[in-house]
């Protein structure tokens, strides 16, 4: 399954990577250099360097959002251009802005030493911010992939970026939460727990440590809601029975009853167990998200018992 940073994926913009001829490298380098920063690689297909080199490159234009594009030169059948160009050797890049070259490297060198010249070079050109539109829109299609079921694009999407950034939060949370939406929680726990104590602080993280910690939790009560519900039966203000009953209607996915149940004990006994239902809806809250209608409505509901 080909990831947002692959190749081959077409929400990418259609010119991040071209092939350039002499007839097309007006069009395609210099007035293309007028909106972003364009890469020209002279390479050849019998150097085996050109492969590595040019993957490195073409990843690093379409994470870009725009901003950097390749455009490849096959220095065999376009000799006149590198004889223009100056070329020496292959691979070589140069990098061309608002119509001219502005920097050039030769060789091979690695994705991240890449990565740092082309980081320098966009805030020297003052092509800032491009990269990082280029990541909100691959967190944005790993966000959708993950709500349409996905996982194993949006595991994808996340490890590109964890490869070209080991220390985005988002994305290692992200790399989580694939884990859990595949309900496998002791390995999501796992990876959770294994996470670097710098990251592990981010708020990124909050959400899917609800969720596992809550799967945990429920794990307990899963396939009791039956039992539960005959102890109400017989007594109402069996808040115990109640609590439990919530959490095992969470691990059955039946989350507005889940929520009933808390905010009903809140109602009955609002410090029963030292505040035990509420701070359990404020997990619940965390685990489903902010903006989720569900979070919103309890929300009100639980401040209209507090407050009344």
């Amino acid at each position: 399954m080909p990831s947002l940073l692959s190749p081959s994926t077409a929400s990418v913009p259609d010119n991040a990577v071209k092939d350039v001829t002499l007839a097309s490298f007006k069009a395609d380098v210099l007035e293309a250099s007028r909106a972003a920063l364009v890469l020209v690689a002279f390479c050849a297909a019998w150097d085996a360097s050109c492969k590595s080199l040019t993957g490195a490159l073409e990843k690093l234009a379409r994470a870009s959002g725009g901003a950097v594009r390749l455009a490849k030169v096959d220095i065999d059948k376009n000799q006149a251009i590198a004889q223009q160009m100056g070329v020496q050797s292959v691979p070589s890049v140069y990098a061309f802005y608002q119509g001219r070259p502005v920097d050039a490297f030769a060789g091979a060198l690695p994705e991240a030493q890449i990565k740092a010249w082309l980081d320098q070079l966009m805030q020297a050109t003052g092509v800032v911010g491009a990269e990082k539109a280029g990541l909100d829109v691959a967190f944005k299609q790993a966000e959708d992939d993950l709500a349409t079921g996905d996982i194993a694009r949006a595991r994808a999407i996340y490890a590109d970026i964890l490869d070209m950034e080991p220390e985005n939060a988002k994305a290692y949370a992200g790399l989580v939460r694939c884990l859990f939406a595949e309900n496998e929680i002791a390995k999501a726990r796992a990876m959770l727990d294994s996470a670097p104590a710098a990251l592990a602080k981010d708020k990124a993280f909050d959400a899917v440590r609800a969720a596992i910690e809550l799967a945990e939790q429920a794990g307990k009560g899963a396939g009791k809601a039956a039992e539960f519900e005959a102890r109400l039966e017989k007594d109402p203000a069996d808040h115990a029975a109640r609590f439990d009953l919530a959490l095992a209607y969470y691990a059955a996915g039946r989350n507005p009853e889940a929520v009933d149940q808390l905010l009903e004990i809140v109602r009955r006994a609002r410090t029963w167990n030292e505040d035990a239902a509420r701070k359990q809806l404020v997990k619940f809250f965390e685990a489903f998200g902010p903006t989720d209608p569900l979070t919103i409505s309890a929300r009100k509901r639980l401040s209209s018992i507090l407050f009344s």
